[in-house]
């Protein structure tokens, strides 16, 4: 079944990344030898000096990642929605778009263990708007599914019907299932939902993306949402 398809790639993950500090110190000894008049003793004085070596480099900044909730839901022949949220108990999504995909079209690229979903936004010289926004801020975008033009895709307020879906779920932490039509949905026909720990890369101002984290032992599952904004002719 449909929901048994998600329910096996989305299972709690998470990981802590740990941060190593190495100090250079440099160490000098002098030693020194005093003489008796019967016996010969040699004792050692050592004085000690650390330095903190800075080396300044000229790579460019690497690309920040942060770990955020993601939720995919929608009715089984409606569109699916792509909602991002940093507290899940919030009902304001920082990040809320409407793709051109129904559900079920979604888990039959699903089962084959990889899906790229690429969002496009191209500014010109002749149409420059909307090129100095913020990439989330873009309100429309040409969308890819592994390859394949598939639409457009929109970005989305969370009005009642969103919030509500939202709070039916604010107890589900990880993990796929379905909301009962007139439960909490709003909607005649029951809502898929599926809801997993994504990594959110920030490449630089034009290109930011979305990756499930897979636990250890489901690893064959990829999913991704790239947002990309091409700028042709128009200067930053």
């Amino acid at each position: 079944m449909t929901i048994d398809t998600l329910r096996r790639f989305f299972l709690p993950c998470f990981t802590t990344p740990s941060t190593t500090t190495t100090t250079t110190t440099q160490t000098k000894k002098n030693r020194l030898s005093t003489t008796s008049n019967q016996n010969t003793k040699t004792s050692p004085a050592s004085s000690t000096s650390s330095t903190t070596t800075t080396i300044s480099t000229t790579a460019p900044p690497r690309p920040s990642k942060s770990m955020v909730i993601g939720t995919i839901f929608g009715n089984r022949r409606g569109h699916v929605w792509f909602c991002i949220q940093h507290d899940r108990l919030t009902l304001k999504p920082t990040l809320l778009l409407e793709l051109p995909l129904s559900t079920n079209n979604l888990v039959r690229e699903m089962r084959n263990g990889l899906v790229r979903i690429a969002l496009e936004c191209v500014t010109t010289s002749d149409n420059p708007a909307f090129s100095n926004c913020q990439l989330r801020s873009v309100p429309l975008w040409t969308a890819f599914c592994n390859g394949r033009k598939t639409g457009f895709a929109a970005r989305r307020r969370a009005e009642d019907r969103v919030r509500n879906i939202l709070q039916t779920m604010q107890c589900v932490t990880v993990g796929a299932g379905v909301i009962p039509s007139g439960f909490g949905s709003g909607s005649e026909e029951e809502l898929m939902y599926m809801r997993a720990n994504f990594e959110h890369v920030v490449g630089n101002v034009d290109s930011e993306s979305f990756h499930l984290i897979n636990p250890d032992e489901c690893t064959g599952q990829e999913l991704s949402v790239f947002l990309l904004r091409s700028r042709l002719g128009v200067n930053r």
